[in-house]
């Protein structure tokens, strides 16, 4: 029986044990204004900040963002929190170099040449009423519901131009 649930060229069947334990953790976006991006995904995504990191020397800050309702598990002891950050799954890390700002800094999305990343992704459990409050909110779109032939995705931009796919998991289509 395979390890993995569907099949495609490359995949290894056997799984190191040495990679026992590893947990995908983070995804890195660069920004260049924290205060619009840290309203953005804390307002209108509703992400909680679990860690700031600033690095002086080299002038850059770090935010690690994540979701949850129960963050009773989370440490107030600042070294403690910092080791449970990092052993999170799926955290956002929004990366500040302290010269950028919006007026000085344009980051590439990804989705224009050269092609490479695309965008990041969330589950909302009702889509409609997701994208409505989004355009309330006065979000961007790139991809509104009724668009294309998906009509069970939407995408929108957060400040810096990044793409973040909106879907309910109970109608992504497979």
């Amino acid at each position: 029986m395979s390890r993995h649930f569907e099949q495609a060229e490359g995949l290894c069947e056997e799984k190191d044990p040495a990679t026992n334990g590893f947990v995908f953790n983070q995804t890195m976006l660069r920004i260049a204004d924290p205060v619009r991006s840290l309203d953005f995904y804390t307002r209108v995504m509703g992400m909680t900040l679990l860690k700031k990191l600033d690095f002086p020397e080299m002038e850059f800050s770090l935010y690690f963002l994540t979701y949850g309702e129960d963050f009773s598990d989370v440490s107030t002891d600042d070294e403690k929190r910092t080791a449970q950050t990092f052993g999170r799954p799926a955290v956002l890390e929004l990366t500040h170099n302290w010269g950028d700002t919006a007026d000085t800094v344009e980051y590439h999305s990804g989705n224009s040449d050269p092609r490479g990343f695309g965008h990041i992704g969330f589950h909302v459990p009702e889509l409609e009423k997701a994208c409505q409050r989004f355009e309330d909110l006065g979000v961007t779109f790139q991809k509104k519901l009724a668009d294309g032939k998906m009509n069970y995705i939407a995408f929108i931009k957060d400040p810096d131009g990044y793409w973040i796919e909106i879907f309910d998991a109970n109608r992504v289509k497979g």
